[in-house]
This record gives structure tokens, sequence and C-alpha cells, in this order.
């Protein structure tokens, strides 16, 4: 894999993640990719310490693996106090019973960086859950 990819986010450069077994971005937008959730864990491991302004999650990545690894980085990170510094979580997923659970997990991740990260008024993190393919 490549290093993360960026694009024009309004003055500076954007980071975009995508994991997904299958799709990609039909409007050509620039993103590091990920097709397993090990590859997944992998590239937010390397993004540790960087902003990302986009994160896209689908739930059933091909035979038996799921999204669940990289969502408990997430939710580890989380409650280890040391929270990803993530600005979109985008869950998309033809799976609605696997995206419910993904939003639940990450709402209560959120919840407690919410409670350990008062003070810092610019950290603001939203989710978007989507039944469709629609990126």
């Amino acid at each position: 894999m490549r290093g993360p990819a960026s694009s024009s986010y309004g003055n500076r450069r954007s980071r975009i993640i995508l994991v997904d077994d299958l799709r990609s971005f039909v409007d050509g937008r620039s993103a590091d990719v990920a097709r397993t959730s090990a590859a997944g864990v992998e590239l937010l491991d390397r993004c540790r310490d960087q902003r990302l302004d986009e994160l896209w999650l689908d739930h059933d990545l091909g035979e038996d693996d799921t999204i669940w690894p990289v969502v408990e980085v997430l939710e580890r990170a989380a409650f280890d106090g040391r929270p990803l510094d993530v600005g979109v979580i985008n869950i998309h997923s033809a799976n609605p019973v696997g995206a419910t659970k993904m939003a639940l997990g990450r709402f209560i991740a959120l919840h407690h960086l919410v409670k350990a990260d008062r003070a810092n008024a610019n950290s603001a993190a939203y989710l978007f859950m989507s039944g469709g393919s629609g990126h």
C-alpha cells in the first residue's frame, strides 16, 4: 500500500480512508483503500497521528471478514484516552444489522471521547449511516 491519500479540502490536504472489499468512490476522490479488516487496521496504525477527515466503513468485507477489528481499534484508542482524530465516520453497508451494530459501538467510544476531552472545542466527530452504496 502507498502512503496516506489526500485530496483538496479547503486550503489543506484531506485524508480519507475507505475500508470496503468491493466499492471505490465513483466521484474520483483520492482515498486510501483497504479491502480487508487486516489492511484497515494496518492503515489506521500508519495514520495514527494524522487527522483523518473521512473514514468510510463497510460491515461485510467478504468471506468471513468483517469491519470489527477496525472498529475495535477505534474503540480501544478512545477508551485508552488516545482517540484517533477523525472528522466524519461514514458507515455504508448493505447489512442493516451490521451497520447498526457498528454505529452503536462507535457511539459508545465517542461518548467516552467527549467525556475525556470536553475542553477541546475543536474536536468534533460525526457519524453517518447509509444502507446503500452511495459513495
